[in-house]
């Protein structure tokens, strides 16, 4: 049984569509190993300190965007914990970082991993902050048990919308899926020749940089991605690119804060009202000068808002 309070009615409904079992999890090394295949374990990491651990507030669980990890947070995730006092957890979903791979990638499916996940972890309340996919995953999850979540942040993302610039993402997974480097070589001459062909694809300089962060070495010498990227190609059209429709109707009517990018068209200036139908509470707020990837392009306005956001709610 979950220490938490889901949505019966929705749950059946969704695992009708999308089957997902609550398998036997055990912990191993920061991971939660399943015995089955539908379940993914989730790797994770965890900023805490003597401090965290007498502080009465919900820990903040951090979920990264589409092609990211864990690793991206770093920084935020020990300022946050600094700044509050909170424990922090970042977490690598299914398909990136160190996590388990699955053919199934959808919403529903993320929202249940971390479910699964805080239960192991025996967290009954916490509060999540997710940017891009994660942002997403965030909101699902708070619709499906609004009683686990004690606050909620979502990052440049909106159930309302899409941007047309996700629409270029298709020909990203190919680009990478076309990346050729020869076994053997050093990284850092590795990541150079990955860089050289992901020019044709993009001329941004920072967008090549991050997608290379998920270049990986193999016991062999052989390089490849560890993320999943036939398995995103596959569910992108299906299940990343947009929120969840049938999720219409239902509400988290706790703490809401969505922050965007004035750069950024992920979320619109109009989109609130809309937004407010969900999650009744949200407030929206702009990083001035920041695109999609607020945190690392603001990383200061972006760590101020968050942390005056958690200390109030």
């Amino acid at each position: 049984m979950l220490p938490f309070k889901a949505n019966p009615r929705i749950l059946a409904s969704f695992f009708k569509t999308y089957p997902v079992i609550s398998p036997q999890i055990v912990r191993k090394r920061g991971t939660f190993t399943s015995e089955n295949s539908e379940s993914v374990d989730l790797a994770y990491a965890s900023y805490e300190s003597t401090e965290s651990e007498n502080n009465p507030l919900p820990p903040l669980v951090i979920l990264h965007g589409l092609l990211g990890s864990k690793n991206n947070w770093n920084s935020t995730s020990k300022a946050i914990h600094r700044t509050t006092g909170r424990k922090v957890i970042s977490v690598d979903a299914r398909n990136h970082g160190d996590s388990r791979h699955s053919t199934q990638h959808s919403y529903v499916h993320m929202a249940h991993d971390v479910m699964n996940l805080l239960k192991k972890l025996e967290l009954s309340k916490v509060s999540v902050l997710g940017h891009s996919m994660g942002g997403r995953t965030a909101m699902v999850l708070s619709l499906l048990c609004s009683d686990l979540i004690s606050s909620l942040i979502v990052v440049d993302i909106s159930p309302v919308k899409t941007s047309l610039q996700i629409n270029t993402m298709a020909s990203l997974f190919d680009a990478m899926s076309n990346v050729s480097v020869r076994p053997g070589i050093a990284m850092s001459k590795a990541r150079k020749v990955a860089d050289e062909q992901l020019k044709s694809i993009t001329p941004d300089v920072n967008l090549r940089n991050f997608l290379i962060t998920n270049l990986v070495q193999t016991h062999t010498g052989a390089y490849t991605w560890r993320v999943n990227l036939p398995a995103l190609k596959e569910n992108f059209t299906a299940h990343i690119s947009n929120f969840p429709s049938s999720l219409k109707g239902l509400q988290y009517c706790g703490p809401t804060l969505f922050i965007g990018g004035s750069l950024s068209d992920y979320i619109g200036k109009n989109d609130l009202p809309e937004i407010q139908e969900y999650f009744p509470l949200a407030e929206l707020v702009y990083i001035e000068g920041a695109g999609h990837w607020v945190h690392s392009q603001k990383p200061q306005p972006f760590l101020e808002t968050v942390c005056k956001f958690l200390k109030e709610k």
